[in-house]
């Protein structure tokens, strides 16, 4: 067995070097992800900047006209109930779950109808519901019945 000492030595070494080679690809692979990543957000990031200050110049545009005909205070408050209006659709439009849009249909099973058991595995069906009305905590239980 002593001939086979110094193979369980490089055997040792040959997945040691391995594991170094995988955990230094998957560090370059994670590496290039994330720089892609930081990139993607740094660009929507200076978007939002960009249109936000787009926003403000339209506002500032519509204030300006309006203050052809209006004295300055008018037309700045008729622009901020313009700019609330705005705000108010699209927070309605973000939330579609909430707002003036009708309930949706329950989902529909595609090509049949639905389980007649819980998808736990189990084949049990859902447990009954309790009927009548819970004992009140106040109320001392009916003593036992007993037959003569």
């Amino acid at each position: 067995m002593d001939r086979f000492d110094h193979l369980e030595h490089l055997d040792k070494h040959l997945v040691e070097e391995l594991a170094q080679v995988a955990r230094e690809t998957v560090r370059d692979e994670l590496r290039e992800q994330s720089r892609k990543q930081r990139r993607t957000a740094m660009l929507y990031a200076a978007s939002g900047a960009v249109a936000l200050y787009a926003g403000a110049a339209v506002a500032l545009a519509l204030g300006l006209a309006l203050a052809i005909g209006l004295p300055g205070w008018a037309a700045a408050l008729i622009t901020a109930a313009v700019l609330g209006a705005v705000a108010y659709l699209l927070r309605g439009a973000a939330r579609p779950g909430r707002g003036h849009h009708a309930p949706s249909a329950p989902p529909h099973v595609v090509g049949g109808s639905s389980p007649p058991a819980p998808p736990s595995g189990l084949g049990l069906p859902y447990p009954p519901m309790p009927s009548g009305t819970p004992p009140r905590p106040d109320v001392p239980p009916d003593p036992p019945h007993h037959r003569a």
